[in-house]
């Protein structure tokens, strides 16, 4: 038996899919931090990013807590992949551009990229950050621009720093004034929606 729903509740359903941005998603490689990943999911449902991609190869996904992330998580679609080819090609095929967070001399601050196109932005492992296998299979490598003493952000930091520049664009250029999936598409997530 369905649950019962509100017009309230099923007005805010379909406001919140209205805004999610199908074309623009992180990639988790390998963060170990329950609280990192956590944040992560967090600062994605609030910037309206529909999917959220896993790429854990020598990282066990951490155990998270039921009340800092289930409730996140639960709107927030997972994709997982297993090798870098298969990550890769799924996101091409879906027509992103691939980025890595990255501090080295390729890599260009965030203002410089267009993040109304469709975008997915690699986030690495805490200590080591993204491996050299997804490095060298990406389209453009990417920093946040600091000014102080310390040269880098926690990584659920940066993704939201990232997210936030990235839905700031997409705000100016009217992209949360409509929604990103065709009405069929649109209608069978509402539904999906309000069974949860």
């Amino acid at each position: 038996m369905a649950p019962q729903i509100t017009p309230r509740r099923m007005e805010r359903i379909r406001r919140v899919l209205g805004w999610r941005q199908k074309d623009l998603t992180l990639v988790l490689a390998n963060i170990h931090d329950p609280h990192n990943v956590s944040a992560i999911y967090r600062s994605c449902d609030a910037f309206g990013v529909a999917q959220v991609h896993l790429y854990y190869t020598d990282t066990a996904f951490p155990v998270l807590g039921r009340k800092s992330s289930a409730s996140a998580r639960k709107w927030v679609d997972t994709v997982r992949h297993s090798d870098a080819q298969s990550l890769m090609r799924t996101l091409k095929e879906d027509g992103h551009r691939v980025l890595a967070t990255s501090c080295t001399p390729a890599a260009k601050p965030l203002g410089d990229y267009d993040m109304t196109q469709p975008t997915a932005i690699i986030m690495g492992n805490e200590h080591s950050g993204v491996a050299p296998e997804l490095v060298e299979l990406v389209d453009g490598e990417v920093y946040i621009p600091m000014y102080g003493m310390i040269q880098s952000f926690n990584v659920s930091v940066a993704a939201a720093v990232l997210l936030a520049e990235a839905s700031r664009q997409r705000v100016l250029a009217g992209m949360y004034d409509r929604p990103s999936w065709p009405e069929e598409e649109l209608e069978a997530r509402i539904a999906a929606w309000a069974e949860k």
